[in-house]
C-alpha cells in the first residue's frame, strides 16, 4: 500500500503541534490506541524534530510526518529524524524539489488556482487545501475542484467533527487535516486519555461517514 493509499484509508491526519518532547510518546500512544495510527507533527514548536525521532523509533507503525515545513533546512531535519511524509503550508518549489529528489512525498498547500498550478508544475498531484474554512470551504474547494480533475486535496484549516463530514463526501478528497483531538492544552495537561477517546470519535465518525 503507497503512502497516500494510507493517508486515504485512515481519514484524517492528526496536526499536531507538541509543546513539550516528553509529550511525543503519551500523544503517539494515545492515537494508536484510540485507531488512528498517523500524525503530522507540526515545525510550529522546537520539540517537533525530537519528537518525531522519539516517535519513530518507539512506534515505527505509526505514519508519521512533519507539518508546516518552510525551508529545505527544516525537510532535511525531519527526514533525518524519522519523517515518512513532508506537509507546507504553500508551495515552496525548492522544497518540493528537494522532497522528490529524495523519493519523499510531499503535500505543498494552496489555496488558489495558481498555487495549484504551480503545484502541477513541480509533479505534485496530492494537495493540501489551507486554509480551508477561512478559503471558502467546501464550497470554494467543490469550485476548484471542477477544472482541476486530475488533482486529489487534503482540505486542513478549521476542520472538526462537526464540518468534516461535507469535505469526505467530496470525491477529490483523500483525507482532512485536523487538530481537533490533539490541541497543545491537552497534551500540556497529560489528558492523553481525553486524546485517545477523541481519536477513537474521530475514527468512528469517519467510518460512519464513509459508509454512509
Amino acid at each position: 500500500m503507497s503512502l497516500i493509499d494510507r493517508v486515504q484509508q485512515i481519514g484524517i491526519v492528526p496536526v499536531v503541534s507538541i509543546p513539550q518532547t516528553e509529550h511525543a510518546l503519551p500523544l503517539a500512544e494515545a492515537l494508536l490506541e484510540g485507531g488512528l495510527p498517523c500524525a503530522e507533527v507540526t515545525f510550529r514548536t522546537a520539540a517537533a524534530a525530537d519528537s518525531i525521532s522519539r516517535i519513530r523509533q518507539r512506534f515505527p507503525e505509526l505514519l508519521l510526518g512533519a507539518g508546516t515545513v518552510l525551508s529545505v533546512e527544516q525537510a532535511q531535519t525531519a527526514l533525518n529524524a524519522g519523517a515518512e511524509f513532508i506537509v507546507s503550508p504553500g508551495t515552496n518549489s525548492t522544497v518540493v524539489d528537494y522532497c522528490q529528489s529524495q523519493g519523499v512525498t510531499i503535500f505543498p498547500g494552496v489555496c488558489t488556482p495558481t498555487e495549484i498550478e504551480m503545484a502541477l508544475s513541480r509533479g505534485t498531484s496530492v494537495l493540501k487545501f489551507f486554509p480551508a474554512e477561512s478559503m471558502g470551504g467546501v464550497n470554494f474547494l467543490k469550485a476548484i475542484c471542477a477544472p482541476y480533475k486530475q488533482v486529489r486535496f487534503i482540505p486542513t484549516g478549521g476542520i472538526d467533527s462537526a464540518n468534516i463530514g461535507p469535505y469526505l463526501a467530496l470525491p477529490q478528497v483523500v483525507a482532512c487535516g485536523g487538530s481537533w483531538m490533539v490541541k497543545p492544552e491537552l497534551m500540556t495537561a497529560g489528558e492523553f486519555g481525553k486524546i485517545r477517546q477523541l481519536a477513537s470519535e474521530a475514527v468512528t465518525r469517519v467510518r460512519e461517514l464513509r459508509q454512509s
